[in-house]
């Protein structure tokens, strides 16, 4: 993490970022003609915060530095927000983002993430799986006696599957402080409320039972986003950070309707979005 200070200014770049980075997701995923727009955008402003707040240490130029933070798209549907803000990172050029969901892609740019695409370090997407493997590599740090974070974005509906909480129980077992986990929890599964298919409050409750430094934020305040990451960490819990969200946030017509959770949006929808998004 870098000696970040927070400014009104810094926020304000933040903010355009994560506008910018909306229009462009929802670009790709028109000119893809497929993907999902609705959990893309709602994670969008934790990304930013991640990517361009200072928060993790990258090097686009060298993407396997041994030193660097790791971060784990678990809800890998959101292929399309992973892409966009590597892109803006410098990993790749922005014109290959053309690419996306087509056979063939230079960089595997596919609909979930490949670790073949520079910045990727797992392939994700089979839901429940990422807290496990982010545990694993925070586990490595300690082993290899590297300093670094493994910081993963979980989706709520995926937070239904065991595994999430066999993970959270070893994490909190073997003190792994070097572990954020971060609730993408803008209420909306594929196909429902995720509060009708099992509702998973109260997280709070849960998290800090399971032995986590627990958070909850406004996942749209940047503010508050960036103040809880640059919150030192515990000396021994890892850390867990419930993000508010609305699925769809920032286009009006999408914004709480699971009717866009995995659907391109047409061009007179295009252009309606990114009216709303100047």
């Amino acid at each position: 993490m870098e000696n970040t200070v927070l400014t009104e200014k810094k926020l304000l770049e933040l903010q355009i970022v994560a506008r910018d980075l909306r229009r462009k997701i929802l670009n790709v995923i028109f000119h893809a003609g497929s993907g999902h727009p609705g959990g893309s955008l709602s994670a969008t402003d934790i990304l930013t915060a991640l990517y361009f707040g200072g928060i993790l240490r990258y090097d686009p130029k060298n993407p396997n530095d041994p030193k660097r933070d790791r971060f784990i798209l678990s809800k890998g549907h959101a292929s399309a927000l992973m892409y966009c803000v590597l892109a803006k990172a410098g990993y790749f050029s922005e014109d290959k983002l053309w690419d996306y969901r087509k056979i063939g892609s230079e960089l595997f740019l596919s609909g979930h993430p490949h670790p073949k695409t520079p910045g990727v370090e797992i392939a994700s997407g089979s839901l429940g799986q990422g807290l496990s493997v982010a545990h694993g590599i925070a586990l490595g740090a300690r082993i290899d006696k590297l300093n670094y974070n493994v910081y993963v974005v979980l989706g709520d509906g995926e937070i239904q599957e065991g595994q999430i909480w066999e993970a959270a129980m070893s994490a909190a077992k073997f003190n792994s402080n070097n572990l954020i986990a971060i609730i993408d929890n803008n209420k909306v599964a594929q196909d429902n409320l995720t509060e009708d298919l099992k509702n998973i409050e109260p997280l709070i409750d849960k998290w800090e039972a399971f032995g986590w430094d627990t958070y909850r934020i406004n996942g749209h305040n940047m503010e508050e986003i960036m103040n809880t990451l640059l919150t030192p960490m515990d000396s021994v819990k890892p850390r867990l950070i419930i993000a508010d969200t609305i699925k769809g946030k920032g286009v009006s017509f999408m914004e709480g309707n699971k009717s866009w959770h995995g659907v391109a949006p047409s061009e007179d929808d295009l252009n309606k979005a990114l009216t709303e998004l100047e």
